[in-house]
């Protein structure tokens, strides 16, 4: 039953006939997934708190950076440097103090998704790469678990419910690119309200789904031109060929993901600057890949590296050395986090510097420009 309080506290909710006490109350017995603190997912686990969900887990094993601050509105410019998680769990208590929160201060993957959605009534996915949302659709397609999809760039976005009864992410989308062929939001921007309206968007979908109102986007993926102010909505169904959710059971057809191969990779994928140093002072030096854009290497360079844009790898993979170890780096280590694992599912030995040539300039070598 809900307290008091609780009445008081969502009595705009209550007074809608579709949604009532018996909704309410659906709510405080859900659960909901939110995978990443960052532009998505700061918009979505505000929502989902405020309207009142019971328990909300919260996936990302990042920092807050300054440049995550004008679209990722869980965090503020005190928070800058502090794990996503917890500063996403102070404004959330800070909003709603009757939420239960769970915090997963890591990187959700093939290896550990089915572990960390196997808790949840609903998945919203707020992360930024092909990876992880292959890996939150394959292990929702195996627990028959509902997921909200949402992405974003510059000035439009898109919005699907996947799973359950209706076509997966794989149905659509049966492959992931190989990194550099779809741009990311670091290279090409996104306004900050964008991915705060898609956000929103996703936890309005997650709402319907757990109280049963409305109609979700189910076998839809409605797309936003907020520049234009135009909608699209394309429409699709469950292939009866699906790698994850047609015919046999996912978890025995399932391919993985760009980045995720078949068995772990022995080492951590990200490195820290001080240890590539060493490394990199060793005799078996490992080999410097810079996947950054030409004017950006012009701006400054890592020593001696092996120079090949993001985009431009898929046609020059032939052109790296398979028997060295290496260290890819971006400016601040987001593309280079995707190029490693795409790297490492087709067996080479690939390390993320973490944090990047920025991070790097800022601990190692001070002469390196930042920009």
């Amino acid at each position: 039953m809900l307290t008091a309080a609780e009445l008081a506290r969502y009595g705009r909710q209550l007074v809608l006939p579709e949604l009532g006490l018996a909704g309410q109350e659906r709510l405080r017995r859900a659960s909901a997934l939110v995978v990443g603190a960052g532009g998505l997912g700061s918009p979505a686990a505000l929502y989902l708190a405020a309207s009142g969900i019971g328990t909300l887990g919260l996936v990302d094993d990042d920092v807050v950076e300054v440049s995550n601050l004008h679209r990722q509105v869980l965090h503020g410019t005190a928070d800058v440097g502090r794990n996503k998680t917890d500063s996403a769990a102070d404004m959330l208590r800070r909003l709603n103090p009757h939420v239960e929160l769970r915090l997963y201060r890591e990187r959700l993957t093939k290896f550990n998704a089915k572990r960390i959605v196997a808790p949840y009534d609903i998945v919203v996915d707020g992360s930024d790469n092909y990876a992880t949302r292959y890996a939150v659709n394959d292990a929702c397609a195996a627990r028959r678990v509902a997921w909200v999809y949402g992405s974003v760039e510059r000035y439009s976005g898109q919005v699907a419910v996947f799973g359950a009864d209706g076509p997966c992410y794989r149905c659509l989308f049966p492959e992931a690119p190989a990194p550099g062929t779809s741009p990311s939001c670091e290279e090409i921007g996104v306004l900050g309200a964008v991915p705060g309206v898609i956000g929103a968007m996703q936890a309005l979908e997650a709402l319907k789904a757990i109280t049963g109102i409305g109609e979700p986007l189910r076998g839809k993926l409605l797309q936003i031109d907020f520049l234009a102010g135009q909608t699209r909505t394309i429409r699709f169904d469950r292939r009866s060929d699906c790698p994850a959710c047609g015919g046999r059971e996912s978890e025995d057809r399932a391919r993985p993901a760009a980045g995720e191969s078949d068995e772990p990779d022995a080492s951590p994928i990200e490195i820290e600057p001080a240890e590539a140093a060493r490394l990199l002072s060793s005799a078996s030096r490992p080999l410097l890949l810079d996947v950054r854009e030409p004017w950006e290497m012009s701006r400054a360079q890592l020593g001696e590296s092996t120079a090949i844009p993001m985009r431009e790898l898929e046609d020059r993979i032939g052109t790296i050395d398979r028997a060295r170890e290496l260290i890819v780096y971006c400016h601040h280590g987001t593309r280079s986090r995707m190029v490693s694992e795409w790297l490492r599912s087709l067996g080479y030995r690939a390390r993320n510097l973490s944090g990047g040539i920025d991070r790097w300039s800022r601990e190692i070598d001070h002469s390196i420009p930042r920009y």
